[in-house]
């Protein structure tokens, strides 16, 4: 196989994505509480670990070839890879495996400060062979919401170039049932620690995340004019939502944020993973304002609907996963002059076909999800204690703290002791 500049592009995309992961670990780190902290980036790292692993083994092999059911595809036809040796097929099979790492690193934001690592180290595995790989394998593998398959044949093909239903909307609902599951954090909306101790860290995981979306969007360009498209969307749509929050905050709030800066730029930047390629830089400039203004009043539904969404994966990843799936029927752009969005002249079809595709993937994932994460949840058990969740997961999952000096956030320095010494990890109440 002789390296073409193709493929160098796809291993540079690959590990651009890859960096990804840590990013959205320094992201939802700094937003938990002081307490948590490692424990929240450790859920994105183990989905690295756990995902790869699965990819290799099974996943890959579910996510194309021949078909069961139009479902997902056959797990054992490249089973480890075997049968990619010496082929090109293994560049895009890696590049694939950063997408299904992420996607379920995206998720553990809806349940951070009070799950139990172990059981999220179960949910992972399964989660990502029974939801992410037939989707993945429905949308872009040739299945059922493809043009091939039977939805995707009746409705007319998604668009869906890089991610919005695969990622971002299969993230989205997988987070608001767990959290509907697990239930709210103690102290839910009244409780002041349970804001973001570490803005600084959100803005470093924001600036990676949107660092590695180019490689994101762009790692599946099929030609420069076409990576030079994504890559100018992949820049205008974050900042325009950014604006957008911004501009929200400051009508709703009386002042912008540091927060709502960084939520601003993951909110654009999930609004044209799906249309990167698809539509105008005009497009995407309006497509980021609606995205960020949206997700922006989004964020703020959890208290009035009563579910505790910790670091606001529905309303920034649903919601914003939505938007930027939907409007492709209005601002797609025509191919060679013809079909295109309702803003182009190209009727009702491309909505038609963009709405069947992201109700399928809300519905298929929320039944999977459910059953998985109860099943979990009415065994093993998915949540900690409230005894752990107020001594902090970092201590009583990890045996450690991400701040010594004193500590921070935490109300008081907790010791560990051993586990003959008592019936608890964590001895309570002495203070630093």
């Amino acid at each position: 196989m002789d390296l073409t500049a193709g493929h160098v592009w796809v291993m540079v995309s690959a590990a651009l994505v890859l960096l990804m992961t840590p990013g959205v670990a320094f992201f939802y780190g700094g937003m938990t509480r002081a307490k948590a902290a490692l424990n929240m980036m450790m859920m994105s790292f183990i989905s690295m670990g756990l995902v790869a692993v699965v990819w290799v083994l099974w996943g890959y092999s579910m996510t194309g070839g021949a078909g069961i059911g139009q479902l997902f595809g056959n797990p054992f036809a490249s089973f480890g890879m075997t049968g990619l040796l010496n082929t090109e097929d293994l560049i895009t099979a890696g590049y694939g495996a950063t997408f299904a790492i992420i996607t379920v690193a995206l998720i553990s934001g809806a349940i951070a400060d009070r799950s139990k690592f172990g059981a999220w180290a179960i949910f992972v595995p399964i989660w990502a062979t029974l939801v992410y790989c037939p989707i993945a394998y429905m949308v872009w593998g040739g299945g059922l919401l493809s043009a091939e398959g039977v939805l995707g044949s009746w409705a007319g093909e998604a668009i869906d170039f890089a991610g919005g239903t695969v990622v971002h909307i299969n993230a989205g609902v997988a987070g608001l049932i767990l959290a509907l599951i697990i239930g709210k954090r103690k102290g839910f909306g009244k409780d002041p620690s349970q804001r973001p101790h570490n803005i600084p860290l959100v803005m470093i995981g924001a600036a990676l995340l949107w660092f590695g979306w180019f490689g994101f969007n762009g790692g599946a360009a099929g030609s420069a004019q076409e990576a030079g498209l994504i890559w100018i969307n992949t820049m205008a749509a974050p900042a325009a939502a950014m604006l957008g929050w911004l501009v929200t905050e400051r009508i709703r709030d009386g002042r912008p944020t540091s927060l709502g800066a960084a939520s601003g730029v993951v909110a654009g930047l999930v609004a044209i993973t799906p249309a990167c390629a698809n539509v105008s830089p005009l497009g995407a400039i309006g497509l980021g304002i609606v995205a960020g203004v949206l997700a922006a009043l989004a964020v703020g539904l959890k208290y009035k609907l009563g579910y505790d969404d910790s670091l606001d994966v529905v309303g920034v990843h649903l919601v914003a996963g939505l938007i930027g799936t939907l409007a492709l029927g209005f601002i797609a752009l025509p191919v060679d002059g013809a079909g295109g969005g309702l803003f182009y002249g190209g009727g009702f079809a491309q909505l038609g076909a963009q709405t069947v595709a992201a109700v399928f993937s809300i519905v298929y994932c929320a039944i999977l999800t459910s059953i998985i994460g109860l099943v979990i949840h009415k065994t093993i058990g998915f949540r900690v204690s409230v005894e752990e969740e107020t001594a902090g997961v970092d201590l009583t999952q990890h045996a450690e703290t991400a701040y010594e000096f004193g500590g921070l956030g935490m109300g008081g320095a907790f010791q560990p002791v051993p586990a003959a010494e008592g019936s608890s990890i964590v001895q309570e109440g002495v203070k630093a």
